[in-house]
């Protein structure tokens, strides 16, 4: 390439950037104060025996906290927790999402009504849902779902939802589904919007009946609305804290732990930032490569 020209191309770039940055810079500082600093202080601390006394010292301990976590059996707990925790709701609100969406936006009466009465659980507080659900599902012949179980002879002994790992995992997951559906039905609706109606009246004229419809024209049409649900439901399942946190806090045995949690704990009961701080760095990367894998194998479905 010629000299001058690269020479015109960068000081084009450069005017440009100069005539945009006073309108840009806010957004950057924030950017670079609530997102790269935490990420660069959070690896600091990964590396490093950290303590939040003034003036200690944190010594540098390279990898040791990564060994101690690969060491650690409550880490594993915790990691298989929050895998289940994404394969089990995450399809199924994708699921049940975008089937509600479909039969919503096909009625003919009371979408209003549905659509309020199934997102009503998406803006309330998962601190209220969770001490709500930690009622329903106590153990004993006090609590409710025992009580409802034991009266339809589904049961004869009430169950200790908590005292068991896989019932109390089960527990997470189905206030964990039930509080996400209404999200994805929105966004899924949303997406229905956007289909052309045409597409919909030339299958009909060809005889095709509703389950074609949903499945030929309806799916395809909303695979972008699902790639970006699927990536923030990946997200969200990974970071879950506070279901966990407020119905087993790990119990029994800290089994039930799921990333986050488990986390918290290493932090703030024990003191433990360096691991806690790693286990962060760990996750973060194991999302990361989800994502890209995500991206990956839905790029190669569509060619």
């Amino acid at each position: 390439m010629d000299t001058n020209l690269l020479q015109n191309r960068i000081k084009k770039g450069i005017k440009e950037w100069l005539e945009v940055l006073p309108y840009i810079a806010i957004g950057l500082i924030l950017v670079f104060v609530f997102v790269f600093y935490p990420l660069f202080k959070n690896f600091y601390i990964s590396v490093t025996e950290y303590t939040i006394i003034p003036g200690a010292e944190s010594p540098f301990v390279g990898i040791e906290n990564y060994k101690q976590i690969f060491n650690d059996d409550k880490f594993y707990y915790a990691f298989r927790n929050s895998v289940l925790m994404v394969l089990v709701t995450v399809p199924t609100q994708i699921i049940f999402g975008v089937v509600l969406a479909y039969i919503i936006d096909n009625a003919r009466k009371g979408k209003t009504f549905f659509k309020t009465a199934y997102y009503i659980p998406v803006i309330t507080s998962w601190i209220v849902v969770s001490y709500i659900f930690k009622y329903i599902f106590a153990g004993g012949k006090g609590g409710f779902m025992n009580y409802i179980l034991m009266n339809l002879h589904i049961i004869s002994e009430p169950i200790g939802w908590f005292q068991n790992t896989w019932t109390a995992l089960a527990v997470t997951w189905i206030l964990s589904i039930w509080k996400g559906i209404g999200w994805c039905m929105i966004i899924y609706i949303a997406g229905l919007q956007g289909i052309p109606k045409m597409l919909y009246e030339s299958a009909a004229l060809d005889g095709a009946s509703e389950y074609q419809k949903f499945r030929f024209i309806t799916i395809p049409q909303l695979a972008p609305i699902t790639f970006f649900i699927l990536i923030n439901l990946t997200i969200g399942a990974f970071n879950s804290f506070i279901q966990t946190y407020i119905l087993t806090n790990g119990a029994p045995m800290n089994t039930t732990h799921v990333m986050m949690s488990l986390m918290y704990a290493r932090a703030f009961q024990n003191f433990e930032f360096g691991i806690a701080s790693a286990m962060g760095v760990l996750q973060g990367a194991v999302i990361l490569c989800i994502i890209i894998f995500q991206k990956w194998v839905i790029k190669k479905s569509e060619r």
